[in-house]
């Protein structure tokens, strides 16, 4: 009996066990089957394809990454505080007030020398409407935006505060407080943050200024200058997303500078004056093949804010070099001619006498001329001869009283003479430091009043 239970029992787990694994089989093949016909159906594949799409629209729209490139649109209508009455009021009035005082600081009490100024004013005023234009340049001090800009705009146009240009600044320096915010707000300059990538709120503001077909300025390089000026670095790709992600491909002019670190030190607190400042404006750079590749291909959208960038430092490159070459011969030219000038003066100096009273020889020798005079006929000296004499007859008349003494003595050439001497008085004394003591203004009074004034005084 025990022996029969034991298989009886054998016999009921082998077919709980066959069961088991029958089911477990015939489970794997439906779940198996199940499965490649789902994938299988192109409607699951294209569902999955939409809702990923989805999430990148989403993603695109609501959570921009600076690690991420693609083109961003922005509306016009993106920052209405900007554009609202009372902003409007305030750059109607700070923007011409503070460009007409950098146009007469940068004219008036410096020197700007400009090449090129008719393509800047002929993209401004004479390009198609709602057509934006971006102009770029290098970034050497502090002030060089408005001063530069300001200087290179006429006060009709200053006075225009609407066509005016835009700029960024970093919100760290021109918006850390609100005062400062107001001011900077008022003379049209947009914040950017320092290390937030170039999908930030600043970057679309100046996005949307070039929708509407105004003017932005921007310093590609991100910076300043950190030689003085003396060398461009690469373009940040910032400027890239500026010229593609707008509705309408802009106008991108690129200009470049040299002497604001003369101006505007760094560790200076006042800019400095009596200064030479030298602008060269380019063409505009075209970007058609790059776009027909935008258009064409599937390309990186990092790799087409690079290239665009790439473009733009290259042509500023090129450009530093050519100032910097005017600049140096615009210095040898300056220099040459202070020099010409000063041997000019001193030739007149060594021909007219320094207080404008003639020679010693001359005064020594007056007698001998006198009688020359009065041995001469008066029909041999024509009207031509004689007309120059009164110029440098000396002496007072006895006629005429204290009055034609006054007359004669404020003769111009003495005026003449007396003026060069106090001009060019430093050069002599250099070139005749040996003989300063000949020259000293009362002992040379003295000589003329003895040897000429008193004499003739006497006689009348």
């Amino acid at each position: 009996m025990a022996v029969q239970r034991l298989d009886r029992g054998d016999l009921w787990k082998n077919k709980a066990r066959v069961l088991q694994l029958q089911l477990r089989q015939r489970f794997r093949v439906a779940v198996d089957r199940h499965r490649h016909s789902v994938f299988a159906d192109r409607y699951f594949s294209s569902t999955v394809q939409r809702w990923l799409r989805r999430f990148r629209d989403f993603r695109r729209d609501s959570l921009p990454s600076s690690s991420a490139f693609y083109r961003k649109r922005v509306t016009k209508d993106f920052n209405l505080e900007e554009d609202s009455a009372i902003f409007r009021m305030l750059q109607a009035v700070a923007v011409p007030l503070i460009g007409n005082v950098c146009h007469v600081f940068m004219n008036g009490l410096n020197r700007v020398q400009v090449y090129g100024l008719e393509k800047l004013h002929d993209a401004l005023l004479n390009r198609p409407k709602n057509k934006p234009l971006l102009t770029v340049s290098n970034h050497v001090a502090s002030v060089d935006d408005p001063l530069v800009i300001a200087s290179l705009l006429p006060p009709r146009v200053l006075l225009d505060a609407q066509n005016l240009r835009w700029t960024l600044c970093a919100s760290d320096r021109c918006f850390s407080n609100p005062v400062t915010s107001a001011f900077f707000r008022s003379v049209k300059v947009l914040p950017v943050s320092r290390g937030d990538g170039i999908y930030q709120m600043g970057m679309d503001m100046a996005i949307s200024k070039l929708n509407t077909g105004g003017w932005v300025h921007i310093f590609p390089e991100g910076s300043r200058s950190r030689d003085g000026g003396k060398t461009v670095r690469s373009s940040k790709r910032g400027v890239g997303r500026l010229v593609l992600d707008a509705d309408s491909t802009p106008i991108v002019l690129p200009f470049v500078h040299t002497g604001m670190q003369d101006v505007m030190p760094i560790g200076a607190n006042f800019p400095r004056i009596g200064k030479t400042v030298t602008v060269l404006i380019g063409d505009p750079i075209p970007f058609d093949d790059l776009l027909n590749v935008e258009d064409t291909s599937d390309a990186s959208r990092g790799k087409l804010y690079d290239a665009v960038a790439s473009r733009i430092g290259h042509q500023l490159q090129n450009l530093k070099v050519k100032v910097d070459k005017l600049a140096l011969e615009q210095s040898i030219q300056l220099e040459n001619l202070n020099k010409d000038g000063a041997e000019r003066a001193a030739n007149i100096l060594h021909h007219v006498d320094p207080f404008g009273l003639g020679s010693l020889e001359y005064m020594a020798d007056e007698s001998s001329v006198e009688k020359a005079r009065a041995q001469t006929k008066p029909n041999d000296i024509s009207p031509e001869e004689a007309a120059p004499d009164r110029y440098l007859r000396m002496g007072f008349s006895c006629e005429g009283g204290i009055g034609s003494r006054i007359r004669s003595y404020m003769d111009p050439t003495e005026l003449m003479g007396f003026a060069a001497r106090g001009l060019l008085m430093n050069q002599r004394l250099k070139e005749n430091y040996s003989n300063m003591g000949d020259m000293r203004p009362l002992k040379t009074w003295k000589r003329f009043f003895e040897a000429n004034l008193l004499q003739q005084w006497n006689t009348c």
